[in-house]
């Protein structure tokens, strides 16, 4: 018998989060997977980041996690999204190479101290007394445990699907696993089925390029880790992405198979991704659109492979490749394989605490897909949250919450403990309310200090980030302080056709004009009398950030002082065993949401769907008495 202080299942995102961080913090670590060299291996497309979900990599980077790390070794192409609107929005992303990205994944595992890969599968879990205390595996090895982190991705009991031809599976070529929903079930779980797709794989010298509209990377992009060599960055040569289009032809050779669709026979009962539909979903869904775009992505730098992103599809082979060969660039396209659909089981998230352990099994987390998201981010940002609880449950150090204005992790995790889901969740910007302080270039500000603090981030690191931290602030208040002379700056307003100055200004005024950059109006000054001038010149992501506090002053006071005002009700504390059917002021439907998910505070309840303002009223005069 083994006996680790922590087994996590899977090696997906969330997995490799969770042990890499558990193991950094002390805890002795077994990583189950089928597989060692599937590690991180990309299931959909070869991306990380995207909108929202780029400020989650941030994040975990800032946390001491992984993914921004190996997203920069592998990417091929990098791009900020969102550019033309607000920062609060500008969200950064990288086309991967899948195979690259999963070999250096493999890498970062295995050179990890504390931390074992066992390849196995998982089929049974074991609790004594309501706590987790170890598993079975497949080949009859038992392994005791402190805690247990269930990251198994699309695995448990899949399906997947392609026209009315169902195959067991977890993900193409892989096997499902089985069993382990048994235990949970038997422990008092509740359990249900979702489904998400994936787009045929096309041959690349099958493909037109020439007709297509192209979609190079960014000249000088960014990188998702500061702990990335700027110098060296990027690191692999950097290829373009595409875009096409279908149109009412290919999207009538695709009705022709909706009677083999397993969507609608009902051959698939778990609910799709409502953000990402496949290509079936959207001609129903929205059929007064004549074309749905779609993006050509390569697969790796060696890779004859290319995804065709938007086009999702679990209908039969032979039609999905006859309407292909519609679409504009692709007449003579080869379809490597075509898409498909996995069906698979997922535990209601109403069943977690905002930690990540479950409600009725102590020691016992679940991390990921088996919480009803979509998306890598999404389940790398539970996953180092899981793994950083889990460590500090062992260790009888307090337990760790990330709240909804600190990032978007914790708008994440609270969204689906007090809304659970029954689709799967993917993250937007739209749901934080205060996006505006949550922007992916202050998470070091936000985070990096809780990294620190559990062991995750170097101190040379940290000690790097209060010097950052500490020009900010002189930044700050030599912008509030140092007038600037009409006769100085009026050149550099005429040039960028803004209104002249008659007396002095200062340079957080001026720097709140939209038609002036922060560094044209430093420029004008003299950087040898103010040594912080130079100092913001020769760091541009220091000016960066600086500019943007400036300019965006006002919204973000605004946002901070709503924040103050809703701490008031994080902190008001509801107890755990707190019995809700006993008061029949709060209505019924209140009741049973209350009941359901157990909120810690009267911030947390007031978010659960179902519970009215007027719930809220009467439970905290209740409290308050």
């Amino acid at each position: 018998m083994l006996n680790y202080d922590i087994v996590v299942i899977g090696g997906g995102h969330a997995g490799i989060e969770a042990g890499i961080a558990a193991a950094k913090m002390g805890c002795s670590v077994a990583m189950i997977t089928m597989d060692k060299n599937a590690i991180g291996r990309m299931s959909c497309n070869p991306a990380i980041g995207g909108s929202a979900k780029g400020h989650i990599v941030h994040e975990i980077d800032a946390l001491g996690g992984v993914m921004g790390m190996i997203a920069d070794q592998t990417g091929i192409q990098f791009r900020t999204l969102n550019k033309s609107k607000g920062p609060s929005v500008w969200a950064g992303r990288c086309q991967s190479d899948r195979k690259l990205y999963s070999k250096e994944a493999v890498k970062t595992v295995l050179s990890t101290n504390n931390l074992d890969v066992i390849e196995d599968s998982v089929i049974a879990a074991f609790e004594e007394d309501k706590k987790i205390t170890g598993v079975r595996t497949e080949s009859g090895t038992e392994i005791k445990c402190k805690a247990l982190i269930v990251a198994s991705g699309t695995f448990l009991n899949g399906i997947m699907h392609t026209g009315l031809n169902p195959v067991i599976g977890g993900r193409y070529g892989e096997p499902a696993a089985h069993g382990l929903t048994r235990s949970f079930l038997d422990m008092g779980f509740l359990v249900d089925r979702l489904k998400t797709g994936t787009p045929p794989r096309l041959k690349k010298d099958t493909i037109d390029f020439s007709v297509l509209e192209e979609q190079p990377g960014e000249e000088y992009p960014v990188p998702f880790s500061t702990r990335t060599d700027r110098n060296n960055f990027p690191v692999l040569p950097q290829v373009s992405c595409h875009l096409t289009y279908t149109d009412e032809n290919v999207h009538k050779v695709l009705e022709k198979g909706f009677d083999r669709s397993p969507m609608f026979t009902g051959l698939i009962n778990g609910a799709g991704p409502r953000y990402c539909p496949s290509i079936e979903d959207k001609i129903v869904r929205f059929s007064d659109k004549p074309k749905h775009q779609l993006f050509l992505e390569p697969e790796g730098l060696d890779s004859d492979q290319i995804y065709l992103n938007g086009f999702s599809s679990s209908l039969p082979a032979e039609i999905q490749f006859e309407a292909l060969r519609l679409i504009k660039g692709l007449e003579n396209v080869e379809m490597v394989r075509p898409g498909y659909a996995v069906e698979y089981d997922y535990f209601p998230p109403h069943q977690v605490d905002l930690t990540l352990e479950t409600k009725l099994i102590s020691g016992l987390y679940f991390a990921g897909q088996i919480n009803g998201t979509s998306g890598y981010e999404e389940a790398a940002g539970q996953g180092i949250l899981a793994g950083i609880n889990a460590a500090l449950k062992i260790q009888g150090k307090p337990e760790f919450i990330l709240k909804r204005s600190e990032a978007y992790i914790g708008v994440l995790i609270d969204d689906l403990v007090g809304k659970s889901t029954d689709e799967p969740y993917r993250m937007f910007t739209s749901r934080a309310e205060h996006r505006l302080i949550l922007r992916q270039d202050n998470a070091e500000r936000r985070l990096l200090k809780y990294g620190f603090e559990f062991g995750l981030i170097p101190e040379d690191m940290y000690n790097e980030h209060l010097k950052f931290e500490k020009l900010l602030v002189q930044g700050i208040d030599f912008a509030n302080s140092f007038r600037v002379s009409p006769k100085i700056i009026n050149q550099t307003l005429k040039k960028n056709g803004s209104s002249l100055l008659e007396n002095g200004e200062t340079i957080n005024k001026l720097a709140k004009r939209p038609e002036l950059k922060l560094k044209e109006i430093l420029l004008a000054l003299d950087s040898n009398r103010f040594p912080i001038i130079k100092s913001l010149l020769e760091n541009n992501e220091l000016l960066e950030h600086l500019e943007i506090e400036l300019k965006y002053e006002g919204y973000i006071k605004r946002q901070y002082e709503l924040v103050e005002k809703m701490e008031k009700l994080e902190e008001t504390s509801i107890p755990t065993d707190f019995n809700y059917q006993n008061l029949n002021t709060i209505s019924a439907e209140g009741r049973e949401k209350l009941s359901k998910v157990r909120p810690r505070s009267i911030g947390q309840a007031s978010r659960i769907s179902g519970v009215s303002p007027a719930d809220i009223s009467v439970l905290m005069i209740y409290l308050k008495n």
